[in-house]
């Protein structure tokens, strides 16, 4: 056996006339500090040993020779240098660790939180990410709290420093995902638990994966005591956070109490998410209670239902696993699936009523015209007169903008108007088509109107509208009058990649009323109040519709086509494949 490097010989472990069999351990070298062990080629007897341990070698002198010999048990120095079956001590005590980080570790903690009917931080990213697909990050850390607590009780009590993370698949798509703990220190934000948000957001950013945000509990936690921060106003997450809006998607989940810090990052999400016992705000009940604004109980604080028809929630679900199927389902929105089942399209030929003053419900005629069970609908409760969807159609993910003429006649007040820029901006940033569906008399006008801002929301809707790159395809269902048909158009009946109309759909600068009476006011107040001045509205009116049919806006090139109803479906196909 020769040496086969320059080493020095710190261990014997045969004698001479000792039997070996092969693989058994003969010396140990030493070099550059680490050990390297020879060990029997073959079956055999020591024969003679020619250093002895302490000495240096030099790289192929003859370390000792073997000679043939019967091959007997192996001899006593083998037994003790052969590693026992039995778990190493480190890997033993990593398990003993790792444990305190599970659910298991803490059954009164957990049982209370499924009291609750709420589900645990890793409860809720388990039933998130696709089965074995989740890699967590941090999983050791503890609260930063050594100066006033036992390092073994923070391991055991304040688990991932109230902050499970990492990287998993959501519907085969790699995503990162945070989960607040709200049963670790009320789910606050402490210094470690912002050390591994800006980790996993600096992963994000660099690989532009999509965030996951169970977003409950309360906001910086003062309790930490382990490093040099007064008030850590410092620290990156909140903009880390905000720089990801417009490059990623990012989806929020509240469920429970989500108050201050947490609130403030659910907030920057495109997707809000809520359960019908949450409550949402920029301050919990002790900040509130601070400030002198009085006591009141977290419940009464930003209620999902309060929260959801002033438009901060998007959608507002009766449990945490209905948010995290809705989550899926968003993200599901950015590949084509096959498979796809549509509803027979010509029930939308009479979808519309043909009194051309009658209201009608849309989200019917919305869910015919797309793949059967692939809508949803967010923001129902805010900004009514507009509806905004995600859906597919033939199994391309596409966003859809309604007109609801169910609430004021489809006029786009304020909040409308702020729903649908901002609908228009998270397309532009999801890479989504936009189908808008337009049947409106226009803004809304009038003194309350007014005071309700209508004159920024409306300058920002055409805002929106002239940043979008993704393409728009506008269908005009009955009415598109005004400013507002041409903002929830893309700006302009030319800004979509097509403008198209149902037969029955009718054009107008305004309101074709209200174009007769202001139009023809002389004419009408020459005649006496009655049905021969009715008569003469009614002629001019007609006269009006007939001008602004949509056959007439084709002919002259106004609009690109008028289509059949039941063939809406097959040419918005054709034109999101282009």
């Amino acid at each position: 056996m020769k040496a086969p490097m320059s080493a020095q010989l710190v261990q014997i472990v045969v004698q001479p006339g000792q039997a070996l069999r092969r693989g058994e351990p003969l010396l140990v070298l030493e070099a550059m500090k680490m050990e390297h062990e020879l060990v029997a080629p073959a079956d055999g007897v020591v024969a003679e040993l020619l250093f002895a341990a302490g000495e240096s070698v030099r790289e192929g002198e003859v370390l000792l020779r073997l000679r043939p010999g019967a091959a007997l048990e192996p001899g006593p120095a083998a037994a003790v240098l052969q590693q026992a079956e039995a778990e190493r001590v480190e890997l033993a005590a990593w398990r003993a660790r790792q444990a305190l980080t599970l659910d298991t570790a803490r059954p009164e903690a957990i049982a209370k939180r499924h009291a609750l009917g709420l589900r645990s931080a890793r409860e809720n990213v388990e039933d998130l990410c696709d089965p074995g697909s989740f890699v967590e990050y941090g999983a050791l850390a503890f609260a930063a709290q050594t100066r006033r607590r036992d390092a073994d009780e923070l391991r055991a009590q304040t688990p991932a420093d109230g902050m499970v993370c990492g990287i998993g698949r959501v519907g085969g798509s790699e995503t990162v995902v945070l989960a607040y703990d709200a049963t670790v220190l009320a789910g606050t934000q402490g210094f470690r638990n912002h050390q591994k948000t800006d980790r996993m957001l600096e992963i994000a950013l660099r690989r532009r994966l999509p965030v996951v945000l169970f977003a409950e509990g309360g906001g910086g936690r003062p309790g930490d005591t382990d490093m040099p921060i007064v008030a850590g106003l410092h620290v990156p997450t909140f903009a880390s956070f905000a720089r990801l809006a417009g490059q990623v998607p990012l989806v929020g989940i509240a469920a429970g109490r989500c108050f201050a810090g947490n609130a403030a990052l659910l907030a920057c999400c495109d997707l809000i998410v809520a359960t019908r016992g949450s409550n949402i705000g920029m301050g919990g009940p002790a900040m509130v209670e601070g400030g002198g604004l009085g006591v009141y109980p977290p419940e009464a604080i930003g209620p999902a239902e309060v929260q959801a028809g002033n438009g901060v929630v998007d959608l507002l679900v009766e449990d945490e696993a209905a948010a995290v199927r809705a989550v899926q389902q968003f993200l599901g929105m950015k590949v084509t699936v096959a498979g796809w089942q549509a509803a027979d399209q010509p029930p939308l030929r009479d979808a519309i009523p043909a009194n051309r003053l009658r209201a009608y419900e849309i989200r019917p005629l919305v869910a015919r015209l797309v793949d059967e069970g692939s809508l949803l609908e967010l923001r129902t409760a805010w900004g009514a007169a507009v509806l905004t969807f995600l859906a597919r159609i033939e199994g391309r993910p596409v966003a859809l903008l309604a007109s609801n003429c169910a609430v004021n006649g489809g006029a786009i007040d304020a909040a409308a108007a702020t729903k649908a820029a901002d609908w228009m901006a998270r397309c532009e940033a999801m890479g989504l088509p936009l189908v808008s569906l337009v049947d409106t008399p226009g803004f809304m006008v009038g003194p309350e109107a007014e005071a309700l801002g209508q004159v920024r929301a409306s300058g920002g809707l055409f805002r929106a509208a002239a940043r979008m790159t993704q393409p728009i395809v506008a269908v005009v269902l009955r009415r598109a009058y005004g400013l507002g048909a041409m903002a929830l158009a893309g700006g302009s009946l030319h800004a979509p990649l097509a403008s198209l109309a149902w037969p029955g759909a009718e054009f107008g600068a305004m309101g074709l009323e209200g174009a007769v009476r202001l139009g023809y006011r002389k004419e009408l107040a020459a005649l006496p109040e009655g049905p021969q001045r009715q008569a003469l509205f009614d002629q001019l009116l007609a006269r009006q519709v007939d001008d602004g049919r949509a056959v007439r806006m084709a002919e002259m090139l106004e609009i690109d086509a008028v289509i059949d109803p039941a063939d809406t479906r097959a040419v918005l196909a054709r034109l999101l494949a282009a």
